[in-house]
Order: C-alpha cells, then sequence, then structure tokens
C-alpha cells in the first residue's frame, strides 16, 4: 500500500518533484504520478511495484475519486500545511474526506499533517495559532517541518537532486539536504510503528 502526500495548491507534476529531492532522486523526466518513498509492494502504481519498497502517490488536493481511492490505499497520509489559516482548512477538509473513506472501508487510515515553507529562525502568530488548533483537536503533526529554503527551488531551476546543486553557488545546500532527510527518517519511523503495533494486536 503506499503512503499517499497530498498537496492543496500546487499542480501535480510539480508537487511530484519534492518527493523526488526528499529520496534523493532526480526531478528530471515525467514524474506526476512517480517511484519514491514509502511502503510496500502490493497494489503499487505501475512502474512503481518492484522498484522499491517505498512509493509516494502525490495527488492535487482535490475530492475525487482517485484521491479517495489512493487515500483507501494508503498506510499514511501526508497532509502539506503553509502558516496560514487557507491551508489549515484545507488541510480540515481534506481529514473529513480520509475520515469518510475509513468508514466506507472499515479500516484506519493514519494520516499526520506537515507544516512546510516555515521560516527556521522565527514562529509567525498565524502558525502558532494553527499548531494549537491542531493540538486542539487532537490533530497529528509531523516533528520535523519543511523550511522555505533556495535549495528547494533551485531544483526547478538546475534539475536533478538536492545533492547535485553541490558547487552551482546555491546557499544552505547541506542544511535543505538534512531537512529532507530528517523529514524522510520520521516518516520511515511512523510507518515502522504502524508495523510493529499490527503485529502486536495479531
Amino acid at each position: 500500500r503506499p503512503v499517499m502526500t497530498r498537496t492543496s495548491v500546487s499542480p501535480a507534476a510539480t508537487a511530484s518533484s519534492t518527493t523526488y529531492w526528499m529520496a534523493g532522486l532526480s526531478t528530471t523526466g515525467s514524474i506526476s504520478f512517480g517511484v519514491a518513498f514509502v511502503a510496500g509492494r502490493n497494489r503499487v502504481p505501475s512502474p512503481a511495484a518492484g522498484m522499491t519498497a517505498f512509493v509516494i502517490v502525490d495527488l492535487e488536493g482535490l475530492a475525487s475519486l482517485m484521491v479517495s481511492h489512493a487515500i483507501s490505499m494508503s498506510d499514511l497520509v501526508v497532509i502539506p500545511v503553509q502558516g496560514s489559516q487557507f491551508d489549515a482548512s484545507q488541510a480540515a477538509r481534506q481529514i473529513g474526506l480520509i475520515k469518510r473513506t475509513e468508514k466506507r472501508g472499515g479500516r484506519a487510515i493514519p494520516y499526520t499533517v506537515l507544516i512546510t515553507r516555515t521560516n527556521p529562525a522565527i514562529m509567525p502568530h498565524t502558525l502558532k495559532h494553527i499548531l494549537q488548533s491542531f493540538d486542539e483537536r487532537a490533530i497529528p503533526v509531523l516533528k520535523t517541518r519543511l523550511c522555505d529554503r533556495e535549495a528547494y527551488r533551485a531544483m526547478f531551476s538546475y534539475g536533478g537532486t538536492l545533492q547535485g546543486l553541490a558547487g552551482k553557488g546555491v546557499a544552505n545546500t547541506t542544511v535543505a539536504i538534512n531537512n529532507a532527510a530528517e523529514y524522510a527518517a520520521e516518516i520511515v519511523q511512523r510507518l515502522r510503528d504502524k508495523r510493529e503495533q499490527a503485529k502486536e494486536v495479531a
């Protein structure tokens, strides 16, 4: 079952590139329904099957049959949220869709919020309010936040991976690589914890 990363504002092809730099893969070529990161080889979109133990299905943030189907197959749904009330409201809608899909499928579908494009130096008041609201509603949020860094934008100018930006004069590339690695590691750990919990129940 794939893990699905969804965005509310970015086109699917562009959004998919984010998962590629996270895994250290190339942004070159067709990646709108690509191979990248998360769990299981069963029922994985072709050509991903057999190529990796981890797959991300990255779709536009639209309530559609395709999105519902991808959610129903997911081990974890990651909902990116920027520090705005609009994004928080969109996240609430996406969580509602997950809950409806759970009822139809008869199984719990884990999900978490990813805070993106944050300022690494300051915490804006609006973001504090959003995080407090999520906490009051027991909405899970990843500890890792993807910061707004030039290196991520530069990938779409130069192509390739974050590692491939070395020597191109892009600031703080190493920091961006570490940030992406922390995000990937936290996702993997959540999947491992879920698997261990399932074994204990069984």
